[in-house]
C-alpha cells in the first residue's frame, strides 16, 4: 500500500510539471493514464497550431498550464480521488 501511495505521488509531480512546462503536447495526460486524452490535446496542438499560425497550440498550452497547477495544488489523497478512483480525465 505504502508503495502505491508513492507511486501516486510521483504521477502527481511529474504530470504537474510536465502540465506546466509542456502542456499543449498533452504529456501530462499520457503519465496519469489518460491516452485518449493526450492524444487529442497532441493532435490540436500539432494540426490545429500549423492551421491557426500557432493558435490551438498556445490554447491547449495554457490549458495544459492550468491542468499542471491544479495537479500540484491537490493534496494528495483528492488527487488519487479525483484522478485515479473517479477518473477525471479534464482539469
Amino acid at each position: 500500500m505504502k508503495k502505491m501511495n508513492k507511486s501516486y505521488a510521483t504521477k502527481q509531480l511529474l504530470a504537474g510539471y510536465f502540465g506546466i512546462i509542456m502542456g499543449g503536447l498533452g504529456l501530462h495526460k499520457f503519465i496519469l493514464g489518460y491516452a485518449p486524452e493526450g492524444f487529442i490535446m497532441l493532435v490540436i496542438s500539432i494540426v490545429g497550431g500549423s492551421l491557426t499560425y500557432g493558435f490551438t497550440l498556445i490554447l491547449m498550452q495554457l490549458i495544459g498550464l492550468i491542468e499542471g497547477m491544479i495537479y500540484l495544488n491537490k493534496n494528495h489523497e483528492e488527487f488519487v480521488q479525483t484522478y485515479f478512483v473517479n477518473k477525471q480525465g479534464w482539469f
